[in-house]
Order: structure tokens, then C-alpha cells, then sequence
């Protein structure tokens, strides 16, 4: 999965969820199970998200929705073997970016 955001310090819970194309209540709710996920809010109370937390998020959403963990696996896995699945997910968004920018320069030729 391809995340497209703008480079910034803080993302909006709107532009996160629409960048992973689910509802904010979903983000909501994986912050409340997941410890990794920790972003600030504003005297408001708005979230806001850093690339820290879009990185975890990025990971929760391929361990659950992708790779069809239960959250519960996704939390044992991130616990266990978080270290290992970080620098296997880190290749695979590598390998993802290098494929979009070979479908761009295709499309342009």
C-alpha cells in the first residue's frame, strides 16, 4: 500500500484517514488498542499525528487489513517481534515507492 502525504510535522486524524482510505473512527480505535500509537493533541483535543505515528500506522494497517492479523496477533507481533517486522515492512515500502515510480516513468514513455 502506497500512502501518499505531503511532507509536514503534523497530519491531521481527516488527512490520515484519508490517505488510508478508511473512516476516523477506525484511527480512533487503533489508537486506543494499540500503544504505539500516541499522537498529540491540541488544547482542542484534535489529534495530531507525526510521520512517527503514520509509520506505526502504516505498519497496523498491514498487519491487519493486508496480512489478515486479528488485533490481538497484530499486538503479540508487534510486541515479540517488532524490531524484525520493522525492517521487513521498512524493504516492503521501499519496494513499493521503487514500484510507483517505475508505473510513472511507464506511463510517461
Amino acid at each position: 500500500m502506497h500512502i501518499e502525504l505531503p511532507e509536514k510535522r503534523y497530519y491531521g486524524i481527516g488527512e490520515v484517514a484519508k490517505a488510508f482510505d478508511v473512516n476516523t473512527s477506525l484511527i480512533r480505535f487503533w489508537e486506543k488498542e494499540f500503544d504505539v500509537l500516541k499522537p498529540k493533541k491540541n488544547a482542542k483535543g484534535n489529534r495530531k499525528f507525526t510521520p512517527d505515528d503514520i509509520k506505526n500506522l502504516k505498519l497496523i494497517y498491514h498487519l491487519v487489513k493486508e496480512r489478515g492479523f486479528t488485533l490481538e496477533g497484530a499486538k503479540i507481533h508487534l510486541k515479540e517481534e517488532k524490531q524484525q517486522t520493522l525492517s521487513t515492512f521498512d524493504i516492503i515500502i521501499k519496494l513499493e515507492d521503487v514500484k510507483a515510480q517505475l508505473i510513472k516513468i511507464k506511463e510517461q514513455l
